[in-house]
């Protein structure tokens, strides 16, 4: 699901490309949105390239692709690399315990509240709904509060982690450098990536080379949790 302002972008960018054969400026970008600056642009421009909407062209200025509108999920899907870091992954069919029934009585359970979709763009806060849940085998879990998060988009696809999957996350506002946290940027966009840490800035890295390694200032970024284990439906 996009954002509103992901829907006008991408339909904006659509548009002129069909018309000039040539992507918008960011400037006209931002004047078509009504917003106040560029940096506003870029985020929206990532959100969309992490769900596979949009696409920059390298080597070219003002390059971007449409790779798929809306209503057409699921075009041009690639087979993701699976190399380095690899989460726990429970597998299997998890419909039962989605739909809140519960898991044989010989597997010890807890229950998480599952807060919905993470993707550039929404932060945490704005996700929570108490009324979903999911259970979850207790041996995955360490001490401490933890919440599960739908992943959307294919930014991390080098560490195994897919679109689709169900991340479970410990509740903690600090990380190791290194680790994959869930991380708000200014305070309105989450997103789960890996945590660098630069002298001063704190880098988000992707795995998967599509995308950008983005650099914020400490100020900028704010830890929500750091992922523990994944559950995968077939």
């Amino acid at each position: 699901m996009l954002t509103r302002k992901q829907h006008e972008l991408l339909l904006f960018i659509n548009k002129r490309l069909i018309e000039a054969g040539v992507s918008p400026s960011f400037d006209e970008m931002k004047e078509a949105l009504g917003l106040k600056s560029k940096s506003g642009i870029h985020r929206l421009i990532t959100g969309l390239e992490e769900r596979g909407f949009l696409k920059r062209l390298p080597h070219r200025a003002r390059a971007l692709e449409v790779t798929k509108l809306p209503e057409q999920v699921g075009i041009g899907a690639k087979a993701p690399a699976t190399t380095g870091f690899q989460p726990n992954v429970i597998r299997g069919d998890f419909s039962g315990a989605l739909s809140g029934q519960a898991l044989p009585k010989d597997a010890e359970a807890v229950q998480l509240p599952l807060y919905g979709k993470i993707a550039a763009g929404t932060p945490i806060e704005a996700l929570r709904d108490h009324s979903n849940h999911i259970e979850v085998p207790a041996a995955i879990l360490g001490c401490g509060e933890h919440y599960a998060l739908e992943i959307e988009g294919d930014s991390m696809v080098n560490v195994g982690i897919l679109d689709g999957d169900t991340v479970l996350i410990e509740r903690s506002d600090t990380a190791d450098n290194g680790a994959i946290v869930v991380a708000l940027i200014d305070n309105s966009e989450a997103t789960l990536k890996r945590l660098r840490r630069k002298g001063d800035s704190i880098a988000l890295e992707p795995a998967n080379p599509a995308y950008e390694t983005r650099i914020f200032g400490p100020d900028r970024v704010r830890i929500q949790g750091r992922l523990v284990g994944l559950m995968r439906r077939y």
